[in-house]
């Protein structure tokens, strides 16, 4: 009898307490589920394409949905049960309880939530803000067609400026955030100059498969599609800017039946039939009021409260044809605008531009045009210009083309370099405003900026008339153009990154007539040598670019282009020697990084107008002779790296305004610092004082470190 009397007491404990249990088991439920919705916000960060979830962290989301499940079960049978019976539930919400407990403690995950993923590939790329519900229902078909596994080809074609490009890369960004469904997410930019073996070099960077450069495209593709086949299960590979038929199997892209896609963007139906693509999805341009409200959006509301404006802006929009690029760029230029007669100037501008073209691509490429006539700016238009002269889909550094800019005598001479090159970036950002420069990326080293093929089409376009530029840059070129292409009223030529381009020997005897010819780029070719004559009749050269190429040495008739304000012979490592330079009396930049030359070129002490002088990395260059530099009075940049420089020398460049380089001892620091006579120390340096050992990465402008010196203290 006591026996059943006390198990009576427990149930009736049991029963009086449940109520209390159950409350608290709903609390300590909620702080999980709490501590789960923490959790999720924090993968939303962590989470990056090269990073996957912990398993531990997987398990444990897992196990709070079983939780849940359990806990609601359980729920519903108390709530079953009768008076007499709900107390046998009591043990049950204690030991729910305890479990919660648990997790909770297991949740704190100090040490993150997610771990390198090896096997997970992909770049998110930089977007733009799209428009249009047609827009939108085209990337939810694209979507769809990529969740599907029936559909293992997909075309996305459209007509140049309508968006493909964009729509891509968002869905590109929204594969790596959104799904891991696929391993790998690769986009490669095709573009009209397309190769096979462009294509296998592009792919097999983004796959980190390494070609030694001596095999066959056979064998190279037999690589990629072992690596697509058996180290990854599923990948999607997006071709931009397709213009002919490409054969997967060629490139070593298997066309399996596992789930991955193929998608290419290109502007002619036939190609997406080519391939075989099994989806075709056509970009069609914005509808009038899309459009209109596109362009709204970027020019500014605020216009429609100009009266009698809107008309006429309506209008101007009405020229876009609907395409986002023509409505972006020309109202990104009539933004800032508020006097009526501008506008009507500008929409007179653009139907006369309008009447003067065939076809809608051609009116495409005069809706852009416009925008670089609205510049107004001369030089402004130069600059911009100057951009086309780098390959298609080239990412330019900032640097570079400011430096360009400055040579060519674009940008205004100051008694400041740094100055030269705020004025620089000032231009690129105006160019950037009008939407006639991208920048897709953001490094370390400052930005770069690209332009759209379009917005280079057009560029070329001008440069058909004045100035008149030869551009035939990262066509995969072996030979120079035909003489006949040497014009002699060509101004700027750009052979740049041909790499297996080489200049035979018959130049020499009936060498390219071209007196006006002011700039020359033939950087990163396989030039391994210069016919003596090259040069013959070019003495109007003022930019010759030279930079990475093997070039041993350079043809003794450079002397004589005595109009040369920049020689870049940067990173020409076979390069031992260069010619006198004391003709070049107006040479402004020199630079000999990376080269191989074992003395300071003869004469350089004669060029009284340099004010850019770069040696850095050049192992067998160990000193500069005294009183080398001191006659440099307009040097403002001096770079030698490892190599010795006189304290005192460089102590006496008045102008200098960024110094990196070494001195052999104290002594040398103590007398460059003297030299200076209490005058501005430059706005950037890096000196090293003693034993050879130079840092090329510091995160300061001005540095200096001691190594091996002997310092003596009381």
């Amino acid at each position: 009898m006591d026996y059943f009397l006390n198990k009576i007491d427990k149930h009736l404990d049991n029963h009086r307490s449940l109520d209390q249990n159950k409350n608290e088991l709903k609390r300590k439920l909620n702080d999980l589920n709490g501590l789960k919705e923490d959790i999720e916000s924090r993968l939303s960060s962590e989470l990056q394409p090269t990073k996957k979830l912990k398993k531990g962290v997987q398990i444990w989301l897992e196990n709070v949905e079983r939780i849940n499940g359990e806990i609601q079960s359980l729920d519903g049978r108390i709530g079953e049960s009768s008076a007499l019976t709900r107390g046998f539930h009591a043990k049950d919400v204690l030991m729910r309880m305890k479990e919660v407990e648990e997790h909770i403690q297991q949740g704190k995950f100090c040490e993150g939530l997610v771990v390198d993923n090896p096997q997970r590939i992909g770049q998110v790329l930089s977007t733009s803000t799209l428009s249009g519900e047609a827009t939108k229902l085209c990337i939810e078909e694209i979507w769809q067609c990529l969740m599907n596994d029936e559909v293992r080809k997909i075309g996305v074609w459209g007509m140049g400026g309508v968006g493909k490009t964009s729509i891509m890369k968002h869905i590109n960004n929204r594969l790596l955030k959104e799904t891991h469904k696929f391993d790998v997410v690769i986009w490669i930019t095709v573009s009209k100059e397309m190769s096979l073996a462009k294509l296998q070099k592009d792919l097999a960077s983004k796959l980190d498969v390494k070609f030694s450069g001596n095999e066959c495209e056979t064998t190279r593709a037999g690589m990629l599609f072992e690596t697509l086949s058996f180290k990854f299960s599923r990948f999607v590979i997006i071709l931009d800017d397709v213009w002919e038929k490409v054969s997967f199997e060629q490139v070593g892209i298997p066309e399996s039946s596992n789930g991955s896609k193929l998608v290419l963007t290109t502007r002619s139906l036939d190609v997406c039939r080519h391939v075989g693509c099994n989806r075709v999805i056509q970009i069609k341009p914005l509808a009038e009021e899309e459009a209109w409200n596109l362009f709204l959006e970027i020019v500014g509301g605020n216009i429609l409260n100009i009266p009698g404006l809107e008309p006429v802006a309506k209008s101007i929009t009405k020229h876009c044809a609907g395409l986002p690029l023509g409505v972006i760029v020309v109202a990104a230029c009539m933004k800032g605008l508020d006097d009526l007669f501008e506008w009507r100037n500008a929409l007179k501008e653009l139907s006369l531009a309008r009447q003067s073209v065939n076809g809608l691509e051609d009116e495409v490429i005069q809706q852009l045009r416009f925008s670089y006539d609205r510049l107004k700016d001369q030089k402004l238009q130069h600059c911009f210009l100057n951009c086309a002269l780098y390959p298609a889909e080239f990412a330019i550094r900032e640097i570079d083309l400011v430096h360009l800019w400055i040579a060519e005598g674009l940008v205004e001479e100051m008694n400041s370099r740094q100055a030269e090159y705020d004025k620089g970036c000032a231009i690129m950002n105006r160019l950037i405003n009008n939407c006639l420069l991208e920048v897709p990326t953001e490094t370390e080293n400052g930005r770069c900026v690209k332009m759209h093929d379009l917005v280079r089409d057009m560029a070329l376009h001008i440069t058909c008339g004045t100035p008149r530029f030869l551009v035939k840059a990262g066509m995969r070129l072996t030979e120079p153009p035909d003489i006949q292409e040497w014009r002699k009223d060509l101004e700027k030529v750009s052979l740049m990154e041909n790499w297996g381009l080489q200049l035979p020997y018959p130049l020499e005897i009936l060498p390219p007539k071209c007196p006006m010819l002011t700039t020359l780029l033939f950087s990163g070719c396989n030039i391994q040598s210069i016919p003596e004559g090259f040069f013959k009749h070019m003495h109007g050269l003022k930019i010759l670019d030279l930079s990475a190429n093997p070039i041993k040495n350079l043809p003794d008739s450079i002397v004589n282009l005595k109009n040369l304000t920049a020689l870049l012979l940067r990173h020409c490592r076979s390069l031992e020697k260069v010619p006198s330079l004391s003709k070049l009396k107006v040479l402004k930049e020199l630079n000999l990084e990376a080269t191989s030359i074992k003395e300071i070129p003869c004469g350089m002490e004669n060029l009284l107008k340099l004010n850019y002088l770069n040696l850095n990395g050049i192992g067998d260059l160990h000193e500069i002779p005294d009183r080398a530099l001191s006659k440099l009075s307009c040097l403002q940049d001096l770079i030698v790296g490892e190599t010795l420089i006189s304290g005192k020398d460089v102590g006496g460049l008045k102008k200098l305004e960024i110094l990196k380089g070494r001195f052999f001892d104290l002594h040398n620091l103590n007398a460059y610092v003297q030299a200076l006579h209490g005058r501005e120390e430059p706005l950037e340096y890096i000196i090293r004082v003693g034993e050879r050992g130079w840092v090329e990465q510091i995160n300061t402008r001005k540095y200096i470190e001691l190594c091996g010196c002997n310092i003596y203290t009381n």
